[in-house]
């Protein structure tokens, strides 16, 4: 054989090679279409990626948390990212903002129970300790009078406890009603109340130290009218909301919004932040552990000042 007939058989086979594989290529390619053509076949697709769940947390506000752990102290200072402190000699308004203040009462809601509730008896120990002019960490401000104590963290749950007022009974039978203003951080154990020096002495001599006690939740008569105070720094971006002089333990604060009432987180001081100023300035909705719920009309964001409403939960 020449080179040239080797040249042209060496040809010849890369060709036939060369078709071999173009005819399968091709048969491959119509027996997919033939079969994506059949009725009832699926061709199945990439998975796809997972959904995040919505949620509705509040939006943070600069890079620090607005709740904060207060010390039990006379003059407590709490605050979050633009949330200034509070200080002890708050404003009272003399009027609700140019009269649009009113009070609706709706009862229909089940109670809403927390570690502290109603028509139950506590053991524990009662203490004292020099409360200064009153105020604690529930940032209320100076008190009226100083039967007033500190709850032990367990039971203060978060400030739920502040302003629920407590029968303290003590061993020897004597007996005294305080308002809880204030937290009493470990070692204060759950059931233990830190009373102000002058409400102890109601019970006892100061020298005893630690008394035997019970408590339990009271509801009392004419307290006069609960109020609202915006905490300092507050604005129509960002608010804290605080309910001031109610009857019963608030279990939550609601605040109008465009797409209704929006729940507000609770810090430990004793407000209600609306982190995005949802809501601030507009009506507002206070429900107690019994399950009323109180409706203020919108009230003008007057950063700590003290403003009076006609509202006030019923007597249990």
């Amino acid at each position: 054989m020449t080179t040239r007939q080797a040249a042209r058989q060496r040809r010849r086979r890369q060709r036939l090679v060369l078709g071999t594989t173009v005819a399968v290529t091709a048969a491959g390619v119509l027996a997919y279409l033939v079969m994506t053509l059949l009725p009832g076949h699926k061709v199945e697709a990439e998975p796809a990626a997972a959904t995040p769940l919505a949620t509705n947390q509040p939006k943070a506000v600069g890079t620090a948390s607005v709740s904060a752990t207060p010390s039990r102290s006379s003059s407590p200072s709490a605050s979050g990212s633009a949330s200034p402190k509070t200080t002890a000699s708050p404003k009272a308004a003399k009027s609700s903002a140019k009269g649009t203040e009113k009070a609706s009462r709706d009862s229909s809601t089940p109670p809403a129970a927390g570690r502290i509730r109603p028509n139950t008896s506590y053991q524990g120990v009662a203490t004292a300790y020099e409360a200064g002019v009153g105020d604690g960490a529930c940032l209320f401000g100076p008190s009226p009078d100083m039967m007033i104590a500190a709850m032990n963290t367990t039971d203060y749950q978060t400030s739920r406890a502040c302003g629920a007022y407590v029968l303290v009974r003590a061993a020897n039978g004597k007996s005294i009603t305080v308002r809880i203003t204030n937290e009493c951080p470990l070692p204060c154990a759950p059931g233990q109340i830190d009373l102000s020096q002058q409400a102890f002495a109601k019970l006892a001599d100061l020298k005893v130290g630690r008394l035997p006690i019970t408590w339990s939740l009271v509801s009392p008569g004419s307290i006069g009218t609960m109020s609202i105070r915006y905490k300092t720094g507050s604005s129509a971006y960002w608010c804290g909301i605080q309910v001031i002089g109610h009857r019963n333990p608030v279990a939550r604060l609601e605040v109008r919004t465009g797409g209704g009432w929006t729940q507000l987180p609770r810090t430990s001081f004793n407000y209600f932040i609306s982190a995005d100023g949802n809501g601030c300035g507009k009506a507002i909705r206070v429900t107690d552990i019994y399950g009323e719920q109180l409706t203020v009309s919108r009230l003008a964001v007057l950063p700590n000042v003290v403003q009076p409403t006609r509202a006030q939960f019923a007597q249990h």
